[in-house]
C-alpha cells in the first residue's frame, strides 16, 4: 500500500480542504477501487470516499483514492477546535471525582472499551444511518468542552438527544452487539460493531435489551432511553467511532454535512 501510494504521480496537489476535527470528508467520484489515509486502505461506499477526522486531531491528514489504476491525493488541514464549553451540574458528586473503590472498575470498562476501535470486521451498513429514536428531536453538545460541577472534562464524544425515559432505541444500522453492560460513566450501555471500523454507541440506558453477540438489524430494539451513569436528567447519549475516529455521528444521519472534497 505505502508503495503505491508514494509511486502516485508527482503533479501538484490542489490546496488542501480545511476540515473541523471530529467531522467526515466526503470525495466522490467514479471508478474508485481503493480510498487510503496514509498507510491504511479501505473499500469505497457508494462511489466516493469517506475520510473520518478525529475529535481531537490536529495538523494535517493525507488522504488518497484509486481510479483507473492511478492514485489521486489531498491534504485534509485540521482548523481550530470550533466547539463551545458547557457546564453541567451533576447530582452525584461521585461521578465527577469517582472514589478509590470504583477506579478498578472504571479502568477495566476502559480496556474492554478500546479493544473495540480496532475491530475490522466486512461492511454492514449504508448511510444514512437510520436514526436511533423514532421521533429524533434537536441534538447537540458533540464536542463540547465540558465543565462538570466546575472541573474541567474531556470534550463530548457523542451527541446527546433528550427523550422521556423509557423511549426504545433503536440500532443505526445492521451489526453485532460487543458489548452490553452496565458501565460507572456511561451507565446501561450497548455497543454495536457495523463492520469498516464503525461502532456505534448508546449510553445512559434504562433497560438493555440486547446481550453481546447478538446480530441487530437496523430498527431493532436495543433498549431504553433513561438515566445512569453520569448524567443530569434522561437522555440518549448517540456516539460512532469510525476506524477508531470520534466523529460527529449526526454526520452519518445526514451524510450531506460532510466535508467535500473537490
Amino acid at each position: 500500500m505505502a508503495s503505491s501510494i508514494a509511486a502516485a504521480e508527482s503533479a501538484p496537489k490542489p490546496a488542501p480542504v480545511d476540515v473541523p476535527p471530529g467531522a467526515v470528508a466526503h470525495w466522490q467520484g467514479e471508478n474508485i477501487d481503493r480510498c487510503a489515509i496514509g498507510d491504511r486502505g479501505f473499500a469505497p461506499l457508494a462511489d466516493a470516499c469517506w475520510f473520518p477526522v478525529d475529535l481531537l486531531a490536529t495538523g494535517t491528514l493525507e488522504i488518497s483514492r484509486r481510479r483507473h489504476g492511478s492514485w489521486e491525493r489531498r491534504t485534509l488541514r485540521i482548523v481550530e477546535y470550533p466547539y463551545p464549553v458547557e457546564r453541567v451540574e451533576i447530582a452525584d458528586q461521585d461521578k465527577v471525582n469517582p472514589p478509590a473503590r470504583d477506579l478498578a472498575r472504571i479502568e477495566e470498562e476502559q480496556r474492554r472499551v478500546a479493544r473495540l476501535w480496532s475491530l475490522d470486521t466486512p461492511r454492514r451498513f449504508a448511510l444514512p444511518l437510520r436514526a436511533p429514536l423514532a421521533e429524533l428531536p434537536q441534538g447537540g453538545r458533540f464536542g463540547a468542552r465540558r465543565i462538570f460541577n466546575g472541573e474541567p472534562r474531556s470534550p463530548h464524544s457523542g451527541t446527546d438527544f433528550p427523550a422521556k425515559e423509557g423511549t426504545a432505541v433503536f440500532a443505526a444500522a445492521p451489526g453485532r452487539v460487543v458489548l452490553a453492560e452496565d458501565q460507572f460513566f456511561a451507565g446501561r450501555a450497548v455497543f454495536v460493531d457495523h463492520g469498516d471500523g464503525l461502532i456505534t454507541m448508546y449510553f445512559h440506558l434504562s433497560r438493555i435489551d440486547v446481550r453481546p453477540g447478538q446480530e441487530v438489524s437496523a430498527g431493532d430494539r436495543l433498549g431504553l432511553v433513561g438515566a445512569t451513569g453520569r448524567v443530569s436528567g434522561p437522555h440518549l447519549h448517540f456516539a460512532a467511532r469510525w476506524r477508531g475516529a470520534r466523529i460527529d455521528p449526526t454526520l452519518l444521519l445526514a451524510p450531506a454535512g460532510a466535508a467535500e472534497i473537490r
